[in-house]
């Protein structure tokens, strides 16, 4: 399995990370990418991929880019030291980026100048993008549509949306992410009627550690903390709603990972 989404440079993995990773691993999680939502946030998951290369060896890959609660912290020199950091070999994406009209911690305009520039970036590159959207679905394929083409590809990370975004997406050709939110009976529902209409070949799984718990965790741990290793919690809340076996979901969600991040290169 492939974590396409772990936010390893949260405090809450500050005094076990290198356990935290090791139960990953005896969990069957064999690659992890590590979410950068900010100049310093994408720096320190790409330290953390540097500092743990020798025990956990092409396990940790990291995106750069800016969240758009943080679009207001772009600047002249940001999309600058965006791309030095994402010329680093374990950078395997931009972003997370997109649009957030749900909280507006920076202004809709910020978001849109923020998404656009690391978008422009990303097609500069020729990375993929990892995308946030939330309340904003129709604003963010419209943006999306004047770069698709001109873009690696790009994935919708913790789809939570409406069957009309869900395919506005898929007419893009992008692929989709899927969290613990679907192991939530109640508010997980609208998504257990949805993913099996996504195609195979176009899903991946993510945990958004340290957030999102999977609800159908037998012993949720103290704290209740998401990590890596509850990963196959999240096949299983996938293959309770699809005809495929929860196996089947993690062989091919991990060969669209290695493929949509390049790692069958590395």
């Amino acid at each position: 399995m492939i974590d396409i989404g772990v936010n390893l440079s949260n405090s809450r993995f500050s005094k076990d990370t290198e356990e935290t990773l090791d139960r990953a691993r005896q969990a069957g999680v064999e690659k992890l990418i590590l979410t950068g939502t900010s100049i310093a946030e994408s720096r320190a998951v790409l330290e953390l991929c540097h500092s743990h290369s020798k025990a956990f060896p092409k396990m940790l890959y990291a995106t750069a880019g800016i969240h758009p609660h943080d679009a207001s912290s772009l600047d002249r020199e940001s999309i600058g030291l965006l791309r030095e950091l994402a010329l680093q070999p374990e950078v395997v994406a931009i972003g997370e980026m997109g649009l957030d009209f749900n909280r507006n911690f920076s202004t809709p305009a910020e978001q849109e100048k923020a998404f656009e520039a690391q978008l422009e970036l990303a097609v500069e590159l020729q990375l993929p993008v990892f995308l946030h959207e939330r309340d904003a679905a129709d604003r963010q394929l419209q943006i999306l549509k004047s770069y698709r083409d001109h873009l690696a590809d790009a994935v919708t990370h913790c789809f939570t949306g409406s069957k009309q975004a869900l395919f506005g997406y898929l007419d893009l050709n992008m692929h989709i992410g899927i969290t613990g939110w679907i192991c939530d009976e109640k508010r997980g529902e609208a998504l257990q009627q949805l993913v099996s209409n996504i195609p195979l070949d176009r899903l991946m799984i993510e945990t958004d550690a340290p957030y999102l718990l999977p609800k159908n965790l037998p012993e949720p741990p103290k704290g209740k903390r998401n990590e890596p290793a509850f990963l196959p919690w999240v096949v299983e809340g996938i293959a309770k709603h699809r005809k495929e076996s929860g196996e089947q979901i993690a062989t091919s969600t991990a060969a669209n990972a290695l493929g949509f991040f390049r790692l069958d290169k590395n």
